[in-house]
C-alpha cells in the first residue's frame, strides 16, 4: 500500500467532508426520515464517480453506491439518522436545545456515514491511481436506533455479493474492534373495557393497569436474568389524559438484549409471560409484536488484526491545544463512574500506565479487541452474514456519554472532524490492504465461518415483517 499517496487522497477532501458531517447534523432527521442527509450523500457520491442505486431493500432512504468492478467487493457502511429529543446548541457546555422537542445526533451518525464516505471516495480515487482491480460499495444505512434498518436490508437482500463489509463507530475511545448484545424490540399492545372511572368502574377493564403490572412483574424478573442481560421500556400510549375513564388501550414497548440472538430469544419467552399474566391478573387482552431487532456482532479475526494494524499507523491525530482546551470543558462534565470504567478497560492492557495514558482530555490510547459487549447495533446481523469490521474512533472528549446532550454539542467540533478523518483513514487503508490482497479476504470468511460453527443466521425479525416505515405507508 502507498501510504503517502492514501493519506493525501484524504488530506485533499478533508474539508468538503467536515462540511457534509456539519450539514447532518443539523439536518437531524429521525429513523427512516432521513430524506436531506441521505440525499446529500447520493450527490456527492454521484459527483465523484459512484453509480447509485436510491431505495434498496425497498426502504426510501437506503441506498447503494458502487464503483469498480470484479473480486473482491468490499462494502463500506454508513448511518445518518439521529435521536428523538435530543436538540442541542453545538459547543454548549450546558444543556440548550437548539430547536425545541426535535432530534439531535447523540450518537454521532452524522460523522458516522460521512466517514465512512470519505473513506469510500479515497478508495475509488486510490484505484483509478493505482491501477487495482475489485468492486467499492458504499451503503447508506438509515434507521440504526430502534428500527434495525440493517437486518430490514438484509432480509431484502441489499448485501447480497459483498465480500467484507467496513464501519466504525463514533465513541471516546479508540478501539479496535466493538462488539454488540443481540435485541429485540417488542411492543405489548394491551386491550381493555372503557367505563367510568367513578360511576361504573366495575364494568371497565384498565390496558393501563396491565401495562403497569407487566412493569413490575419485569422489575420483578430483572433479579433471575443473566447479568449481562438488560431490559429497558417506555409506555408509548397510555390510553389517553382523561383520569376518569378506565383506560381501554395502552401500549409498552421493551428493549429486551441478551449476548446472542438464542439468550435474547429466551428472555423475549420469558418477558412475554409477564405480559400475559398482567393480561390475566386485568382481563384485559395482550398482543405482542416484535418490531425491530438486532444480532449480536461477531469480531472477526482477521480483519481486527487488519484494522489494528492501520489504527496504530495512522494514529498521529493532530491535535491542537486549542483542540485540549475545548475537551477539557467537557471531560469536566464526564461523570466520574464513567471516567473510572474507562480506566477500568484499559488497565486490562496498560496496568498502572492506564493512569498516565487517560490523563488527557482526548484519548490518543488505541485498545486491542475488549471483548466487551456493550449497546446493540444492526451490524451484528450483517456481521453473522459477511465477515466484518466494526472499531470505534474518539470523537469526542474523554468520558463522554452517548445519546447525551453533550455529545450532541460536540458533533461539529475539530475533535469530532479530526476523530472522523481518521476513522475514514483506517477504513480506506483496510480495504486497500483486502484489494491489494485477496487472499485476505478468503481468511476473513474462514474466521467467520469458523466462529458460527455451523450456526444460520437467523432473524428475530418475524418473515413479512415490514419497516416501520413502510408499515406506515
Amino acid at each position: 500500500m502507498n501510504k503517502e499517496l492514501l493519506s493525501s487522497l484524504i488530506e485533499e477532501k478533508k474539508d468538503i467532508f467536515a462540511e457534509i458531517s456539519d450539514k447532518i447534523w443539523e439536518f437531524a432527521e429521525p429513523a427512516f426520515q432521513e430524506k436531506k442527509s441521505s440525499r446529500l450523500q447520493m450527490e456527492k457520491l454521484r459527483e465523484e464517480g459512484f453509480e447509485i442505486t436510491e431505495g434498496i431493500a425497498g426502504i426510501p432512504t437506503a441506498f447503494k453506491a458502487s464503483c469498480g468492478s470484479g473480486k473482491p467487493v468490499i462494502a463500506f457502511l454508513g448511518e445518518y439518522d439521529a435521536l428523538p429529543m435530543l436538540s442541542q446548541k453545538a459547543d454548549a457546555t450546558k444543556k440548550e436545545e437548539e430547536t425545541a422537542g426535535s432530534c439531535g445526533h447523540g450518537c454521532g451518525h452524522q460523522l458516522l456515514g460521512t466517514g465512512s464516505v470519505q473513506a469510500a471516495v479515497a478508495v475509488k480515487d486510490y484505484i483509478e491511481k493505482a491501477g487495482l482491480g475489485g468492486t467499492v460499495l458504499y451503503f447508506g444505512c438509515p434507521a440504526e436506533e430502534g428500527e434495525a434498518g440493517k437486518a430490514f436490508m438484509l432480509k431484502g437482500h441489499a448485501f447480497d455479493g459483498c465480500d467484507i463489509c467496513l464501519t466504525w463507530h463514533p465513541y471516546t475511545m479508540h478501539v479496535c474492534s466493538m462488539s454488540s448484545l443481540a435485541n429485540a424490540r417488542v411492543k405489548y399492545t394491551f386491550k381493555g373495557i372503557s367505563a367510568h372511572a367513578a360511576t361504573s368502574p366495575h364494568l371497565g377493564r384498565s390496558a393501563l393497569d396491565a401495562v403497569e403490572l407487566m412493569n413490575v412483574g419485569c422489575n420483578y424478573l430483572r433479579e433471575h436474568i443473566p447479568t449481562d442481560c438488560r431490559l429497558h421500556y417506555a409506555i408509548t400510549n397510555t390510553g389517553g389524559d382523561a383520569p376518569n375513564v378506565v383506560q381501554a388501550k395502552a401500549e409498552v414497548l421493551y428493549a429486551i438484549r441478551a449476548p446472542r440472538n438464542t439468550d435474547t430469544v429466551s428472555l423475549v419467552e420469558r418477558v412475554n409471560k409477564v405480559a400475559r399474566g398482567a393480561a390475566m391478573m386485568t382481563e384485559t387482552d395482550v398482543d405482542i409484536e416484535i418490531c425491530s431487532a438486532y444480532a449480536d456482532l461477531i469480531p472477526n479475526k482477521t480483519l481486527n488484526e487488519l484494522v489494528l494494524k492501520n489504527m496504530n499507523e495512522f494514529s498521529n491525530i493532530p491535535y491542537t491545544g486549542e483542540d485540549m482546551d475545548y475537551a477539557k470543558k467537557y471531560r469536566e462534565l464526564a461523570d466520574a463512574d464513567e471516567i473510572r470504567r474507562i480506566k477500568g478497560t484499559a488497565q486490562k492492557f496498560l496496568g498502572e500506565k492506564a493512569e498516565a495514558v487517560l490523563g488527557q482530555p482526548v484519548s490518543k490510547l488505541i485498545l486491542p479487541p475488549v471483548g466487551l459487549k456493550q449497546g446493540s447495533n444492526d451490524v451484528g446481523d450483517v456481521s453473522q452474514c459477511i465477515p466484518t469490521a466494526c472499531f470505534s474512533s474518539a470523537c469526542f472528549a474523554l468520558g463522554t456519554a452517548l445519546h447525551t446532550w453533550q455529545a450532541v454539542a460536540q458533533g461539529k467540533s475539530s475533535i469530532a472532524h479530526k476523530g472522523m478523518f481518521f476513522a475514514a483513514q483506517v477504513l480506506a487503508a483496510t480495504a486497500v490492504n483486502l484489494l491489494e490482497n485477496p487472499d485476505i479476504v478468503e481468511k476473513a470468511k474462514a474466521d467467520l465461518a469458523e466462529t458460527m460453527d455451523g450456526r444460520r443466521y437467523e432473524s428475530m425479525i418475524p418473515a413479512g415483517q415490514k419497516p416501520a416505515i413502510l408499515k406506515e405507508q
